[in-house]
């Protein structure tokens, strides 16, 4: 009987699946129908979760990494109790539904991380498991493991092919994150056909070299064989564990189990049909679940009600015990800053009147923030001295200390980017990453994602410039910042000097509605601000030659390239050219302002305008408009110090003011 109803609860979930994708006419079927059942093994015997309470800490976490087969995580979610009602799984991929075609982070309908870019997931799931291993080393105490769960993944042969889990895969072993299980869907069919055209490499091998425990191949169309495997996988310690399912794309449909045709496309009603009829599904009614799998189904999703009581009340005695550790685990679970936060940041950074890098600023700052921030953690690609991101007095994070803040990512932007949002995501802990600017394009992907979730990452890149200097054209950033600036919900700081970096760290640290990209120089530059508020802005005015008067000109600049437009505006007072210097360290935060106030900083009277940023310049016509004139790198750089690279690309004060003289004929 108990295989009977194994079969049948299995058989549910491959045809809410399919129904999905019928009612939609469109998505992918053939995934669910292989995955199902060991899908339904671990949710139903091994994961630990409450429908009744989603955001429950210490549950189990679940990343669907092949996103492409959301209608089973759909149909799991359902079927299981979370709140994403049948009406909802007859809306697949419509507009506004709850069941877009790639999942979504929506942790009240249980989605943890937002997958469907392959190997996202993957990396995202490796932060997790950092994350737990982080909040258990430092919160758990003899008698109290208030943090104890683990992380599972369900991974394709796309997954795998993608250089991003090849870096999370190896960082996960270095680490030897013990509860991490990745369940891999072996069913060697991709689009384009049988996988040994493009992928026929020995995973165990890989695997094992990367430091993880290896089980199978199992079938993974055995839902007994697949919980053994889930069970020997816990039972293990110091290594992660990929499990190989050997599957079969599209199992039960006479004409596409096993075809790539099965992936991308709806059966259509014919096969649907004969579908059913071979898995003896009698019901033809779409969306049908059986009574006897309906109450197995409920019952258990109530199991994990139990499991969070017990929880419960073994937290409630460690708060009497560990009120401290509670506090400052409560703290990083709803990202609450101290109550004084701005104030103690501010005086316990001092910066004196020397010219310093805004990354060495920031590197200040950051530490300052980490003395009152115990839950920030985080690292560069293998830049810590360079980017000035390790944090002083802490530990590093390893496989022997778990519990460290300072996290070496080696040379994996790509997988470092990705395995911060599993960080954020998990919840509990504030991320960061660091590298050069020019690296961002490794980053992309996540960065995007991040942006997508409203995750609070903080992103540090460095070297922002061709102030870069000898390193050459390699390693100068030009296009990165236009290609940051159009990404939605992701904020872009790049402060002028040291002050303006103190404001941008404050404005990240409390931005909790997306993720934040600080971009800081390798120069050193001079103090030129000293308003401790203005960056909230976005822009503001810095300097006018004479403020009791319309500017006659006005010259807007970023980062290094606001001391420039100073030495431009003193050169114009000298010819009794009234102009005005905006510092604009974020569009995105000036944007957000009310209409008055950007009309103060660039009053549309003022038709003369100029950019100054060593940068490309698409997009500043949006701040200068079609009159005026952008100073920026629509070229790659080039190799010699800095200075000179510099003067022979226009940025030149002198040259600038002859310029704009010509141009706007100013006299």
């Amino acid at each position: 009987m108990a295989k009977e109803l194994d079969a049948l609860c299995v058989n549910t979930i491959r045809f809410l699946s399919i129904d999905q994708v019928e009612a939609a006419k469109s998505g992918h079927p053939g995934a669910p129908m292989g995955m199902a059942a060991f899908a339904y093994s671990l949710w139903d015997r091994v994961m630990k979760f409450n429908p009744s309470d989603p955001e429950w800490i210490n549950r189990d976490r679940f990343v669907l990494s092949a996103g492409h087969a959301s209608a089973l995580l759909y149909s799991l979610l359902h079927l299981f109790g979370y709140g994403l009602t049948l009406d909802e799984l007859k809306r697949f991929r419509q507009w506004e539904s709850r069941t877009p075609g790639h999942p979504e982070r929506n942790l009240e309908n249980g989605i943890e991380t937002t997958t469907g870019p392959l190997g996202q997931g993957f990396s995202n799931a490796v932060g997790m498991a950092i994350a737990e291993n982080w909040q258990s080393s430092n919160y758990n105490k003899p008698g109290f493991k208030i943090i104890d769960h683990y992380t599972y993944a369900i991974v394709s042969d796309g997954d795998l092919q993608e250089g991003v889990s090849s870096e999370a895969a190896s960082f996960a072993g270095t680490l030897g994150l013990e509860k991490l299980i990745v369940l891999y869907d072996d069913n060697k069919i991709s689009i384009e056909g049988n996988t040994d055209i493009t992928f026929d490499e020995d995973v165990k091998s890989r695997f094992r070299s990367y430091g993880w425990n290896v089980i199978g191949p199992i079938d993974g169309l055995d839902v007994d064989s697949v919980e053994e495997s889930l069970k020997l996988a816990k039972d293990q310690n110091d290594k992660p564990t990929i499990i190989i399912c050997n599957t079969q794309i599209g199992y039960g449909s006479p004409g596409k189990q096993g075809m790539a045709s099965a992936h991308g496309e709806p059966l259509g009603s014919e096969e649907r049909d004969l579908t059913r009829e071979n898995l003896d599904w009698p019901y033809t009614e779409p969306f049908h679940i059986p009574e006897e799998a309906k109450i197995h189904f409920d019952l258990m999703g109530k199991k994990g009600s139990t499991q969070q009581k017990e929880w419960e009340e073994l937290y409630d005695s460690y708060k009497s015990n560990f009120p401290n550790e509670a506090k400052v685990l409560e703290d990083g679970l709803n990202g609450r800053l101290p109550n004084d936060f701005s104030k103690r940041l501010f005086e316990s950074v001092n910066f004196d009147d020397k010219p310093m890098a805004t990354r060495v600023a920031s590197g200040k700052v950051m530490n300052a923030i980490s003395t009152m921030v115990p839950f920030l953690i985080g690292g560069s690609a293998d830049l810590g001295p360079s980017t000035k991101t390790l944090l002083d007095n802490k530990e590093d994070l390893t496989v022997t200390q778990p519990g460290g803040n300072n996290m070496h990512f080696g040379v994996r932007e790509h997988a470092m980017g990705a395995i911060a949002n599993g960080i954020s995501v998990h919840g509990g802990l504030m991320s960061y990453t660091a590298t050069f600017l020019a690296f961002y394009d490794y980053m992309r992907p996540s960065i995007r994602l991040a942006a997508l979730m409203g995750l609070n990452t903080i992103y540090i890149f460095t070297h922002d410039s061709i102030g870069l200097g000898e390193d050459g054209p390699t390693h100068q950033p030009i296009e990165h910042l236009v290609g940051m600036r159009a990404v939605p919900n992701l904020t872009v700081i790049r402060p002028a000097d040291a002050h303006e970096t103190f404001q941008a760290w404050e404005y990240a640290i409390n931005n909790n509605v997306g993720p934040t990209s600080l971009i800081l120089s390798r120069q050193n530059l001079p103090i030129i601000t000293s308003d401790h508020e203005k960056v909230s802005y976005g822009a503001y005015v810095l300097y006018q030659f004479n403020d009791e008067e319309i500017p006659e000109i006005i010259l807007i600049a970023t980062g290094s390239e606001v001391k420039i437009a100073l030495e431009v505006a003193n050169i114009l007072s000298r010819k009794n050219i009234n102009s005005r210097v905006v510092s604009m360290p974020s569009w995105e935060i000036f944007e957000k302002q009310e209409s008055s106030y950007k009309e103060s900083v660039l009053p549309s009277a003022v038709r003369n305008r100029v950019s100054i940023e060593a940068s490309a310049t698409i997009g500043w016509d949006r701040y200068i408009g079609l009159d005026g004139l952008s100073i920026g790198i629509d070229r790659f750089g080039a190799s010699a110090p800095a200075q000179r690279i510099f003067s022979e690309y226009g940025f030149d004060p002198e040259k600038i003011s002859i310029k704009i003289t010509s141009l706007f004929q100013l006299s």
